[in-house]
């Protein structure tokens, strides 16, 4: 038996599986999702956190590797993430761009009229398994990962081969019903190899972050892969085009 559950997060769709063999949270989450996610579970679900045995972590962004940490101490799951060399915040340069993430997260919020909330999280991920690209989660196998960089290069996707669907987290973005290349984007050409892979596995269903359950044909994906950016979209270009304006 295999349940899907959509939970309204902070500023983002939670999808939590239900298996058999326990739980696995399809993303880290905000910080301030961490009690959205336990009082799930046990109100809703009727379950011990202990049941929560895998979060993933499909990037460092702060709405889906906030929450990860504690809810590894809440529960004892184990964290799982892409295997790429290195922290995705390192340097200081990393240290910055953690700081602007928060305050685009915070933004975010502001703007879909929600509470000022704790968005604080490391830098660093500490996960427990590392996995390549078409690998299976340890103890589910039915869930395939593939990586799928470009919004940053630890992207990672996951398909559910029964039911084909597919978890791609901010692999594209709804804003005012089109679906769009995320922000930041620092890997143009690998992005649309990302897109490509989502055109060849063909899931059913296609499970956004940020625009809820939708099909191939609903993203128009050929128009994406058309209109997809050739240069990077990073936070440091979109500071130098706004100077170039107000300098004219």
């Amino acid at each position: 038996m295999f349940r899907l559950h959509h939970i309204q997060g902070h500023i983002q769709t939670i999808y939590l599986a239900e298996h058999p063999q326990g739980l696995v949270l399809l993303d880290g989450c905000c910080r301030a999702d961490v009690a959205t996610v336990c009082r799930f579970i046990r109100e809703e679900l009727k379950l011990s956190l202990g049941e929560l045995k895998l979060v993933v972590v499909t990037h460092m962004h702060p709405d889906h590797a906030g929450g990860a940490h504690a809810l590894k101490r809440k529960t004892g799951a184990r964290i799982v993430a892409a295997d790429v060399a290195g922290d995705w915040y390192r340097g200081l340069d990393g240290i910055a761009m953690h700081l602007t993430d928060m305050a685009l997260a915070a933004w975010v919020a502001k703007r879909m009229a929600k509470p000022m909330r704790w968005l604080w999280y490391s830098r660093r991920l500490r996960a427990d398994v590392l996995l390549g690209d078409d690998t299976r989660l340890p103890g589910f196998p039915e869930w395939r990962v593939f990586h799928c960089p470009g919004h940053t290069d630890r992207d990672l996707a996951l398909l559910h081969e029964d039911s084909s669907c597919m978890y791609v987290a901010d692999l594209l973005v709804r804003v005012k019903g089109r679906y769009i290349p995320p922000f930041p984007l620092f890997y143009p050409n690998r992005y649309k190899s990302s897109l490509m892979k989502l055109r060849v596995l063909a899931p059913k269903q296609v499970l956004l972050a940020h625009g809820g359950v939708v099909t191939l044909e609903e993203i128009e994906l050929e128009r994406v892969l058309e209109e997809a950016p050739t240069v990077p979209m990073t936070h440091w270009r979109s500071v130098k085009a706004k100077l170039k304006q107000i300098i004219g």
